[in-house]
C-alpha cells in the first residue's frame, strides 16, 4: 500500500497536513489551564457542527463504539426496552451492544439498502401506551450499505405517537460531512468519532447530550466508569479529565472544527454531495447498481457498489491494494462479497475522487468485468466540470 495515494475507505479518512501537524505537539500538563484552551474551544466547535445551542459535549479517548456505550450506560437500566431497526452492519452492532448490556431490544428487520422505517416506528410507539420503550436508536448513515436515513422523520414519528422515548443517533459517518441538526431534529444523544468527517486519526468518541438525556443520567443504573459523563463533566470544570486525555487528538479536533466552520458547513455539505454525485455517475456508466435502493437514501459519504451475481466483490479491494496501492472498503455482513465501497468523505477533492474512480475501473477491467476504461471517469468529469462553490483548505 502506498502512503502517497489517497484512501477511499469510509474512514479513517485522508488527513489534511495541517491537522496531522496539529496532532503532533509537545507534551503539556493536561491538568493545567493551558489544556483548557484546547479542550473548551474543541467542545464548542463540535457543538456548532452539530447545530446545537445547548448540547453537552463529551469527548472520550475511544471510537464511535465507545460513544454508543456512553449513550446507553449513562441513561438506561438493565431490562429497559429499546426500539431499533437493523438495516446494516452498524445498526446490527449497536443492537448487539444493547443486548449484551441486558437491555430488551425490539428489532425492526429492514432490508439492507433501505433507510429506517419511520412509519413502522410510529406504529410501534403509538401501540406502546405504557411507554416501556425508553430509547429509539437511529443510524443516520449506514456505512456498510451507503444508506442515509431521515432522522427528522424519526423525530416526527416520536412526536406523532406522543411518546417520551429518547432519540439516540449514530452519526459516525455523517456528522461533519452531511447536514446534521441536533436541536431541530430533537436528538437526545448524537454519537460520532474523530476519524471520519473530522479528518483526524481514530481515537476520539464524540457525543452530544440534550438536557433530556442529561436528566436521564440521574436514573440510569447500568454500570459505567470510564464512560461516566458526570465524572467527565467534573473534570471539564477544572480544565481536566478524570484520567489522561488524548491531548494531541483534542488539539487536532480544535483545528478541525475551525477548518470546517471556516469553510462553512453548507459548503462542506455541498462539497460532499458533489463528489458523491460524481461517484454515482461513474457507477451508472459502469452499468452497476448501488446497494442503496433509491436516490432519497443515497449517502454523500460512502457508496456501496454491487457487483454482478457470482462475482466476489472483495477481489476488487484486494487487487486494488496489491497492484495499485489504493484502498477501498469491503462489503460487511449480509453484503460481504457482494459490494465494494468507495468512501468519499473528509479531506477529498474532485481531482482526488477521479483518481479513485479511475483506479476502480482499472481493477475491474483487470478482473474481467465488462467495464469500458474511461467510462466512469468521463461521467464523473461531466459532474465535476459544472460550476462549483469555492472551497477553503478543509478540502485541500
Amino acid at each position: 500500500m502506498s502512503f502517497q495515494n489517497p484512501v477511499f475507505i469510509p474512514g479513517p479518512t485522508n488527513m489534511p497536513e495541517a491537522l496531522r501537524k496539529a496532532c503532533d505537539m509537545p507534551t503539556i500538563d493536561h491538568r493545567s489551564p493551558l489544556f483548557g484552551q484546547i479542550l473548551h474551544p474543541a467542545r464548542e466547535g463540535v457543538r456548532k457542527i452539530l447545530k446545537s445551542d445547548s448540547a453537552e459535549i463529551f469527548i472520550f479517548p475511544s471510537t464511535g463504539t465507545g460513544g454508543w456505550e456512553t449513550a446507553l450506560t449513562n441513561t438506561l437500566s438493565a431490562g429497559d426496552k429499546v426500539l431499533a431497526a437493523r438495516n446494516g452492519m452498524f445498526s446490527h452492532r449497536w443492537i448487539d451492544m444493547c443486548q449484551r448490556h441486558g437491555l430488551k431490544v425490539e428489532v425492526v428487520e429492514t432490508p439492507w439498502g433501505e433507510g429506517l422505517p419511520a412509519d413502522r416506528y410510529e406504529e410501534i410507539l403509538t401501540a406502546d401506551t405504557g411507554h416501556e420503550i425508553k430509547v429509539v436508536l437511529a443510524t443516520h448513515n449506514e456505512t456498510a450499505t451507503g444508506v442515509k436515513s431521515d432522522i427528522a422523520a424519526v423525530r416526527r414519528a416520536l412526536d406523532a405517537a406522543g411518546h417520551p422515548a429518547l432519540l439516540f443517533v449514530d452519526g459516525v459517518s455523517s456528522i461533519a460531512s452531511m447536514d446534521f441538526r441536533f436541536d431541530e431534529w430533537g436528538v437526545d444523544v448524537a454519537v460520532t468519532g474523530s476519524q471520519k468527517g473530522f479528518m483526524l486519526p481514530a481515537g476520539l468518541a464524540i457525543v452530544g447530550f440534550s438536557a433530556k438525556a442529561m436528566q436521564a443520567t440521574g436514573t440510569g443504573t447500568l454500570p459505567r466508569t470510564f464512560f461516566d459523563v458526570h465524572d467527565m463533566a467534573k473534570g471539564y470544570a477544572n480544565n481536566a479529565y478524570p484520567y489522561t486525555p488524548a491531548v494531541g487528538l483534542l488539539n487536532g479536533l480544535n483545528d478541525a472544527c475551525a477548518m470546517l466552520l471556516g469553510e462553512g458547513l453548507d459548503n462542506v455539505f455541498a462539497r460532499h454531495h458533489r463528489i458523491a454525485e460524481g461517484v454515482r455517475a461513474a457507477v451508472r456508466a459502469w452499468g452497476l447498481d448501488l446497494c442503496a435502493r433509491s436516490p432519497e437514501v443515497y449517502s454523500d459519504t460512502v457508496s456501496a457498489i454491487r457487483t454482478p451475481e457470482g462475482f466476489n466483490a472483495t477481489d476488487i479491494v484486494t487487487l486494488a491494494a496489491e497492484k495499485y496501492g489504493v484502498a477501498y472498503g469491503t462489503g460487511l455482513g449480509e453484503v460481504a462479497g457482494k459490494v465494494f465501497r468507495i468512501g468519499h468523505l473528509g479531506s477529498l477533492t474532485d481531482v482526488m475522487a477521479l483518481s479513485g474512480i479511475a483506479t476502480a475501473e482499472m481493477v475491474m477491467a483487470d478482473l474481467g468485468l465488462d467495464i469500458q476504461l474511461g467510462s466512469g471517469v468521463a461521467a464523473a468529469q461531466d459532474v465535476y466540470r459544472s460550476p462549483q462553490p469555492t472551497h477553503s483548505r478543509a478540502a485541500a
